[in-house]
C-alpha cells in the first residue's frame, strides 16, 4: 500500500510539473519562476527573456494590428503571425480577379509586398510597477468615481513622463483588479506589409467544424514585413522605407517536438476571470450566453447559405463569418467544460472556506465579512442588464444589421449641424473625408439580401430575449402596422432607406447640408439605430456602469482578500492584454471516456479530411502531389510532415499568433488556438484538458518552401537544424 502511494504521489507530481496554469508577468520570472521552470527544462534564464539591459525575446514580440500577437523570424523585420490575424488584410487585398483568401498569395520579392493602411505593431521597451505613484491621494474610504479621477490623473502624470521626448507611447494598466498597477512604454511601427500567406484551405482548413478542436489539421500562419524610416525608427508607409533591422529574432527550430518537451509561450493573451465569485458564471451560463448563442446561431446560418451559394459573397463575408463565428463556439464550449468540471460547485466550495477564514478573525470580518452576500445581490441585478446590453450589441454594431451600422456614421455630422453656430467647412469636409472612407469599406464587402435577412430575424429574437424595458419604441410599429411580421418591418426598411446602397449613401453624404439632417432623421435605418441607442442610454447605460462600478469595488476588495487567503500560494494577475509568459510541456490528453488524443498531427491527417463536396475541407492539388510523391524535403519526420501540437501552456485569446519555443528559445511553434475540452481555462483551469493548439513551424517552413516556392524567406532566418 506504501509503494502505490508512492507511486500515486510521483504520478501527481510529474502531472503538476507538466500542467502549469498561469499567465507570468515577464518582469517577475526571476523572483517567481524562472527555478520551477529550469526544472522543468528550460535552458535559459529570466534575463533572455526579459532585459532592458539587453537584447532578449521580449524584442522579439509584439502585439499584432491591436488584437494578436506576431514574433521576429529574421533579422530583415520578418515576422510570423496567425492566418486568422492576417486574415482582415489578406480579404482587403482580394477580389474575384484576385481571389488571395482562396488562392493565397506570396511575394517573390521585396517590391511585391502589400502595405496594409493603419496596420500597426507594438513593442514593449519596459514595464515598471508604479502602484505607489498611481494610488498616491487614493483613500479607500472615497467613492468610486472620486478615486477614478484621482488614478486618471496620476497615470496621465506618469505616462507624460515616461513618453518625454520620445517617439515612444506608454499606457498604464491594472493588475488584480488594481490592488497593482504597470507602466508599459511601448514602440509602435506603422508600416507592416503583407508578404505571404497560404490558401486559405491550408490556413483555414476545417473552418468553423475544427475551430476550437483538437486534433487540428490547419496551418494557421501568415507572414510580414516590418519596415522603419532611414534611422530604424517607426514611419508611416513610404516606399523609401527599408525592412526593420531588429535587437533580437527567434531562431527557427526543425528539431521539432516530442511528447514532454518543455513549451514557452510568450505573447498578449487578452482577458481571463480566474477570482470571479460562483455567482459570475452562473450569471455567464445560465443567462447571458445562451442568448448571445441563439442570435450567432441565426446569423451564421444565414451567412452560410448566402456564401455557399455565391463566391464574391464568400470573399466579402468571410471574415465576418469568421468573427461571429469564433466566440459563439467558445461560449458553447466554456458552458460544457465548466458544466464537466463542476466549477459551479468548486467555486461554492472555495467561497464556502473563504468566508469561515473570514469569520475566524474579527478585523476580517470587519473588511470582508459581507463580501459575498453583497455579491450575491448584486448579481441578482447584473444578469438581466448585462444580457440586454449584449444583446443590443449584437443587434446593432457585432455584425448584425449593417444598415443601421451605416447610419450611424452621419450622427457626428449631423450634430455638427444642430450646434448653435453651426459647423465650418473644415470641420464637414474632415468628417466628410472619414465617413466616406467608412462607407466605400462597408459596401466593399456588403450583401444587402444577407443584411436584410438578419434584420428581420435577430429583431424577433431580441424581443423574445430581453426585458421589455430594453425594446425601442420602433417595437411598436411593428406590432401595430406590421402585426408583428418582422418580414414585413425588414421590407420596408430596406425599401425606404437611403443606407442600403452605397450610390445612395456617398451621394447623401456629398450633399449633406443643414436641411439633410431632417430627412436623416426620417430615414427608417436612422430611425432603427436611434430608438435602439435611447434605449442603450436610458435604460441600459446608466445601470450596468452603476453596477460596474459596484463589481469593480467587489472585485478589488475581494481580490485582496484571497491574496491573504492564499499568502502562501504564487497567484498570478488575470490576462489584460499585456506581455505574459506561459510554460508547461507537450502532453496529449484524454478527451472524454476511451477518447485519448495524441500531442500532434501529421500531412496524413488531411488527406484524410479531404472532401472536395465542403469548402472548409477541400486541400489543394499542389499539396495532394506533395504527399503522393512524398516532396517533403527537409521538414519529414517518420515519413511524413508534422502539421500541428498541442501542450500545457495557459493560453487565451490575443495569444493568437504568439510564438511557441522550446528549451533553448528556439521557434518551435506558431500557438493559434485552445482544444474544445478546455476553453473555459480564462473562468477556470483544467489541468488534465486545457491544452494549446500551435502550428508545428516545420509545416509553415514546408508550405512556405515546398508548396509556395517562397524558400527565399527562409534564407533569411535563422534555421536550427
Amino acid at each position: 500500500m506504501k509503494k502505490l502511494l508512492l507511486i500515486i504521489i510521483s504520478i501527481q507530481l510529474a502531472f503538476s510539473a507538466s500542467a502549469k496554469e498561469g499567465m507570468w508577468i515577464p518582469l517577475l520570472l526571476e523572483k517567481y519562476n524562472i527555478e520551477e521552470m529550469q526544472e522543468m527544462g528550460f535552458k535559459l534564464t529570466a534575463e533572455d527573456i526579459y532585459s532592458i539591459n539587453q537584447a532578449s525575446m521580449k524584442d522579439a514580440v509584439m502585439i499584432f494590428n491591436g488584437g494578436c500577437t506576431a514574433e521576429l523570424i529574421s533579422d530583415q523585420g520578418l515576422i510570423i503571425t496567425n492566418h486568422h490575424c492576417g486574415y482582415s488584410a489578406i480579404q482587403s487585398h482580394s477580389s474575384v480577379e484576385n481571389d488571395y483568401l482562396t488562392d493565397g498569395f506570396w511575394a517573390m520579392s521585396k517590391q511585391e509586398e502589400l502595405p496594409n493602411p493603419d496596420m500597426t505593431v507594438t513593442f514593449l521597451k519596459y514595464m515598471e510597477d508604479v502602484t505607489d505613484s498611481v494610488l498616491w491621494g487614493v483613500d479607500e474610504n472615497m467613492t468610486m468615481q472620486k478615486r477614478e479621477e484621482i488614478i486618471a490623473e496620476n497615470i496621465k502624470k506618469i505616462t507624460e513622463q515616461a513618453t518625454k521626448d520620445t517617439h515612444y507611447t506608454a499606457t498604464v494598466k491594472p493588475f488584480f483588479h488594481g490592488n497593482q498597477y504597470f507602466l508599459f512604454v511601448n514602440e509602435v511601427f506603422k508600416d507592416v506589409r503583407l508578404v505571404g500567406a497560404p490558401p486559405s484551405a491550408i490556413g483555414k482548413f476545417g473552418g468553423d467544424t475544427d475551430n476550437w478542436m483538437w486534433p487540428r489539421h490547419t496551418g494557421d500562419f501568415s507572414v510580414f514585413r516590418i519596415y522603419a524610416n532611414e534611422d530604424n525608427e517607426p514611419a508611416e508607409y513610404n516606399s523609401a522605407n527599408k525592412p526593420y533591422k531588429p535587437a533580437k529574432h527567434f531562431p527557427v527550430s526543425l528539431k521539432g517536438v516530442d511528447e514532454g518537451d518543455f513549451t514557452m509561450v510568450f505573447g498578449y493573451p487578452g482577458s481571463t476571470y480566474q477570482y470571479v465569485p460562483s455567482f459570475h458564471l452562473e450569471m455567464l451560463t445560465e443567462k447571458v450566453y445562451p442568448g448571445l448563442i441563439d442570435i450567432r446561431t441565426h446569423k451564421l446560418n444565414i451567412m452560410d447559405r448566402y456564401m455557399e451559394q455565391d463566391r464574391g459573397v464568400r470573399i466579402k463575408y468571410a471574415a465576418k463569418n469568421a468573427r461571429v463565428s469564433n466566440s459563439w463556439k467558445r461560449w458553447r464550449g466554456e458552458i460544457r467544460g465548466l458544466d464537466i468540471l463542476n466549477a459551479q460547485q468548486k467555486k461554492e466550495d472555495y467561497q464556502a472556506g473563504f468566508q469561515e477564514w473570514v469569520e475566524e478573525d474579527s478585523n476580517r470580518a470587519a473588511k470582508y465579512g459581507t463580501l459575498l452576500s453583497e455579491y450575491e445581490e448584486l448579481y441578482s441585478s447584473l444578469g438581466e442588464v448585462r444580457l440586454g446590453r449584449d444583446m443590443l450589441l449584437e443587434v446593432i454594431y457585432r455584425n448584425g444589421i449593417e444598415v443601421a451600422n451605416v447610419a450611424s456614421l452621419f450622427r457626428g455630422l449631423a450634430s455638427l449641424y444642430e450646434k448653435e453656430k453651426g459647423p465650418n467647412a473644415e470641420e464637414v469636409e474632415k468628417m466628410k473625408s472619414g465617413i466616406r472612407k467608412d462607407l466605400t469599406s462597408i459596401f466593399k464587402d456588403y450583401h444587402q439580401p444577407i443584411d436584410k435577412e438578419i434584420t428581420a430575424d435577430i429583431l424577433s429574437l431580441y424581443k423574445n430575449s430581453v426585458d421589455d424595458n430594453y425594446l425601442p419604441a420602433f417595437y411598436e410599429e411593428i406590432s401595430g402596422k406590421h402585426k408583428g411580421d418582422y418580414n414585413a418591418y425588414a421590407d420596408r426598411l430596406f425599401k425606404k432607406t437611403i443606407f442600403a446602397d452605397e450610390t445612395s449613401s456617398i451621394e447623401f453624404l456629398d450633399n449633406f447640408s443643414a436641411r439633410s439632417v431632417k430627412k436623416l432623421k426620417k430615414d427608417p435605418a436612422w430611425v432603427l439605430y436611434e430608438n435602439f441607442m435611447d434605449v442603450y442610454g436610458d435604460q441600459i447605460y446608466p445601470v450596468y456602469k452603476s453596477l460596474n462600478h459596484k463589481t469593480d469595488s467587489l472585485n478589488r476588495l475581494y481580490m485582496k482578500a484571497q491574496m491573504e487567503y492564499e499568502s502562501g500560494k504564487n497567484l498570478y494577475p488575470d490576462a489584460n492584454f499585456t506581455l505574459r509568459v506561459g510554460y508547461g510541456k507537450v502532453k496529449g490528453y484524454q478527451a472524454r471516456d476511451a477518447v485519448q488524443y495524441l500531442h500532434q498531427t501529421t500531412l496524413e491527417g488531411i488527406m484524410e479530411k479531404d472532401n472536395p463536396e465542403i469548402y472548409d475541407y477541400r486541400v489543394p492539388e499542389r499539396l495532394k502531389e506533395l504527399y503522393r510523391n512524398k516532396d517533403y524535403g527537409r521538414y519529414e519526420e517518420n515519413g511524413t510532415v508534422p502539421v500541428c501540437f498541442i501542450a500545457t501552456n495557459h493560453t487565451t485569446g490575443g495569444n493568437s499568433g504568439s510564438p511557441v519555443v522550446n528549451a533553448e528559445g528556439h521557434l518551435i511553434g506558431v500557438n493559434f488556438d485552445r482544444a474544445w475540452e478546455g476553453v473555459m481555462s480564462d473562468l477556470m483551469f483544467n489541468p488534465e484538458q486545457c491544452r494549446n493548439i500551435s502550428i508545428d513551424i516545420r509545416y509553415a517552413l514546408f508550405i512556405i518552401d515546398k508548396f509556395a516556392g517562397a524558400g527565399y524567406l527562409l534564407d533569411e532566418m535563422t534555421i536550427v537544424e
